[in-house]
Order: structure tokens, then sequence, then C-alpha cells
């Protein structure tokens, strides 16, 4: 066997997993193709995982090896992305793929959609991928970052690969953390021609490295022959990254947004993160201010603390009053109460149409007046009120 050539293994079995899949291959000089299947379905679907991997391998170009397969329900989409990823470890398939059947793609994603709420999903876990979408987030996040371990990047970037091809989200925005540079561009180039919608960037300091990622995507797109926007959200999590805030938000008109990273922001500071986050209110203005003043929006960070709920709806109720339009969630139970921390009350709602009836009717009449009552209602106050209006009405509230 060529010294290129060696054993290994993809993915994970055991007890407690679930929705995937364990795969060892062992490249040999002859001897064809050799398969062995343990399945806790085994007896419903032995036969069509082990037709399906013997497809794998073949699309992969692998002619002889030893492959035994722990299953423990895995999907097709990762079943290919496991065996993928132990073929290429194993020095195998190189420039080759195994891609799965392809559904169809949701409507391309507007630059100002709302995005309230984005759920993290670990990018080498397949077990949080299949019901995401049925929670109600805004946004999934397949995360290719800190939720992932070192030595599982590659086989992650394979599986998220192949979730954005085989995985309906519904009407989720498909979002990607891919890492930081420049292992984020060998990211970029598996996820891209699959088209997710927004790629978030982390720990980002300087604007060239989001115009590095720019040119990527544009590259990638042109040689996919793919015209659907890619949105970009650079994360910003030092003090640096502060600091050039704007100069960021500002160095693409593919950049649909901003956010912050809290737990490495403070940590850069050396303080502590707080429930009250007295230690990042400035930080958080600073990206409010500086998305703002490029056109874009502005995302909160996540709320860490997933059993207090009282305490998410009050970061979320005051990260809405700073002018954020969403945040992060780490659990599914977040989501419906960071959709209503970010909603505007009806009382709001109500005097935001009068004011907005106010000044279609002082137009109409061809008065440059606006009164409401006895008071008079300046120019702001009618853009604030119509930008509330549009958004109950983005949120079905209006």
């Amino acid at each position: 066997m060529p010294e290129s050539l060696k054993s290994a293994e993809a993915g994970h079995w055991g007890n407690d997993i679930r929705s995937d899949l364990h795969v060892a291959i062992e490249p040999r000089d002859s001897g064809g193709i050799e398969i062995g299947l343990e399945s806790r379905v085994g007896l419903y679907y032995g036969s069509s995982i082990l037709a399906q991997a013997g497809e794998v391998l073949d699309a992969l170009g692998v002619k002889h090896a030893k492959v035994s397969i722990h299953d423990e329900g895995a999907l097709p989409f990762v079943i290919s992305a496991r065996i993928e990823a132990a073929v290429k470890r194993a020095g195998l398939g190189d420039g080759k793929k195994s891609l799965p059947e392809k559904v169809a793609l949701p409507q391309p994603s507007s630059r100002d959609r709302l995005r309230r709420s984005r759920l993290y999903l670990p990018g080498s876990e397949p077990k949080y991928f299949i019901n995401a979408g049925l929670h109600g987030p805004d946004a999934v996040i397949l995360d290719l970052e800190d939720s992932v371990h070192p030595a599982e990047k590659d086989a992650a970037r394979v599986l998220v690969r192949n979730t954005l091809r085989a995985v309906d989200f519904g009407a989720c925005e498909r979002m990607v953390r891919i890492n930081q540079l420049p292992l984020g561009l060998e990211d970029l180039a598996e996820v891209v021609p699959e088209s997710p919608d927004l790629v978030l960037i982390p720990k980002v300091e300087r604007p060239e490295q989001v115009g590095e990622v720019d040119r990527m995507i544009g590259q990638l797109k042109t040689r996919s022959k793919t015209d659907r926007p890619i949105w970009i959200m650079p994360i910003l999590e030092s003090a640096l990254g502060i600091e050039n805030a704007f100069f960021i938000a500002a160095v693409s008109p593919n950049v649909c947004a901003l956010t912050i990273g809290l737990e490495d922001y403070t940590a850069d500071l050396g303080v502590v993160k707080t429930a009250e986050g007295r230690e990042s209110l400035y930080a958080r203005n600073r990206v409010v201010n500086a998305a703002k003043a490029a056109g874009i929006q502005a995302i909160d960070s996540v709320f860490g603390d997933v059993a207090d709920m009282d305490g998410l709806r009050r970061w979320g109720e005051n990260s809405r009053a700073m002018g954020f339009e969403g945040m992060g969630c780490i659990h599914p139970g977040q989501i419906r109460v960071i959709h209503d921390a970010f909603a505007p009350s009806q009382t709001e709602i109500d005097k935001a149409l009068k004011i907005v009836a106010a000044f279609e009717e002082a137009q109409q009449k061809g008065l440059g007046v606006v009164s409401l009552g006895s008071k008079m209602i300046d120019p702001p106050v009618v853009e604030r009120a119509k930008k509330l209006v549009a958004r109950a009405k983005q949120m079905g509230k209006a």
C-alpha cells in the first residue's frame, strides 16, 4: 500500500449518539470493496445503507478497501458525508465529491429580511439539523467554528456542505459560520457552491478580512455559475474589531449586518461577562452606531444562560431599545422569548399607525406640517413610525 494511504475513520457511534454513523476504512492494493455494517435499523435499511456506501465509494474512486460502518440512524446525506470524510483522511478521493440529492433551494434571502433570532447548530452534530426549522427561528447557523473540535473541522465541512444541499430548513435563512481566516477560506470553497444565504465571519478586526471573504465568495459563485446573493455578517469579538466597526460594516455592499461576540470580547478586555452587560455597553453601542451609519442591521450576541428566560427577555428588550434588530440563540427554547422581546407592543404599533396616517393625510392636503391631535409631529418621528410599522408588518403584527 502506498505510504500516502492509511487507515482512517470519521463520524461517531455509541449509545449516546443518534442520526450519525462511524466509518472506518482500510485501503488495500487488491481484493475489491469489502463492507461490514452494524446498524440499529439494519433490519429495515441495512441493504439500502450498503448500496449507498458502495455508490459513494465508487463516486470517490475507491476500488480496493475494507470498510466498517457502525450506523446510529444516519440519513443518506450524513452517510455520504461520513464516508467521504473517512476516504479523504485515508488519502483517497482527491478532488472528488459524493453529493447527495439536492432539495429545491428556497427563495433568495433579502438584504433586510427579519433576523430576530439565529439558532446555532454545531456543524459536526447531524442530530440537530433535521428538526431545526420546526422551532421557527428566523435563521439557522451551521457552525464550523467554536462548536467543532479542531480535529473534526474537515469532516464537519463536508457534513455542512451536504446539509445545505439536502436539508429543507423551511422559511429559515441558511447561515454558515466559517472558521477564522485562513482556515475559513477552505470552508468557503466547500460550502459556497451549495448557496448558503449568509456567511458569518468570526473574530473580524479589519475590513481587509471581510474583503478577502467577499472576493472569494464572488469567485466561487462565478465558478459555480450562480447569481444568488450570499450575504456577509462580520462578528466583532475584540477591542480592535469594535474600534474598526464602521469600516468593517461599510467595506462591501454584500455586508448586510454587523454583530458582536461577547464571550471573546470580554475575554479580550480581561473582564467578567455579566447578565447586565455593563462591561460591554460601549462595544454594543458602537456596533449599533456603526451598523446604522453603514445602512445595515445591528445584531446582538447570544444570551448564554438557557435556563434564565426572564434574564433573556430583559436582555432582548434592552437590546431592542439600543437599536439591535435581533440576537443569537443557542437553544430552541430561547426563540419565542427573543421574538417577543424584539416585537413592538400593540400600543407602539397603534401609535405609529396613527402617525403614519396623519402624515399621509397631510401629504394629500399639501400641508408641510403634520399634527396628531394637539401635537405637532416632527419628520424624524414620522420616519421612526414608518420603520416601526414596516417591521411590524414583517412580523405579521400590523
